[in-house]
């Protein structure tokens, strides 16, 4: 019974912090996360994002709660890469909460864009655009990165993985010969089609799911750089 009670309490704390804050930026968000109750709130939902099909778990979770002036830090960087990323052409950018309840952005480009039908090589447009976004990467060395593939459920599902590993691949290769640092790749992986986005009953939706995503999220040492920062 204790355990179905602080369950409904989380849910209903998640309820109120994602209704609550939609009209705050991600300073002021960070802040709210990193303050006691909110730390652990955002502990909890850290562990949901990713099952709902639209977005991957990112971050490595430190076992300890980030302050309030740490978390407000860190989410002030975010808003203003978040920011740098919506300027890049077809780039979707959308803010989301890491494993450890701080802000992160998730960058996605359509399949279509980035790619011919079937292939892993970038179209010439694509390679300007993420030109422009790795720009963004190398102002941020102390953001980590992960990078996932995703097709449609069209053909077979070692085919579409075999893709998606591809692009992911393709992407995280451009970007760092573009000046980011292969050690702020932490994932890149091809998730086939087993995280739609859309329905892959219709050609729009389709569409949709063939698509490459790019997260930043803190890194430990941007945590313990906030922190630092925090304590002066």
């Amino acid at each position: 019974m204790k355990k179905l009670n602080l369950f409904l309490v989380l849910l209903l704390s998640a309820s109120l912090v994602f209704t609550g804050c939609d009209s705050l930026n991600n300073t002021a968000k960070g802040s709210i996360i990193g303050t006691g109750a909110g730390a652990a709130v955002g502990a909890g939902i850290g562990g949901l994002i990713g099952k709902d099909g639209k977005s991957a778990a990112v971050g490595a979770a430190i076992g300890g709660v980030v302050g309030a002036t740490a978390g407000a830090i860190i989410g002030k960087k975010m808003d203003k890469a978040a920011a740098e990323a919506a300027a890049v052409e077809n780039a979707k950018v959308e803010t989301i909460e890491d494993v450890n309840g701080l802000k992160a952005v998730k960058v996605t480009f359509e399949s279509g864009i980035l790619f011919d039908f079937n292939k892993t090589a970038l179209k010439t447009d694509a390679k300007a655009a993420l030109t422009k976004f790795a720009k963004v990467l190398v102002e941020n060395p102390t953001m980590d990165i992960a990078v996932y593939g995703h097709t449609d459920n069209v053909g077979t599902l070692a085919a579409n993985q075999k893709v998606s590993l591809g692009r992911a691949n393709t992407v995280a290769d451009y970007l760092v010969a573009q000046g980011a640092t292969r050690t702020q790749m932490k994932v890149v992986e091809g998730r086939d089609y087993s995280m739609p986005v859309a329905t892959n009953e219709t050609a729009e939706g389709r569409a949709q799911n063939r698509r490459v995503e790019v997260y930043m999220y803190a890194s430990e040492k941007m945590i313990q750089d906030a922190q630092k920062e925090a304590s002066n």
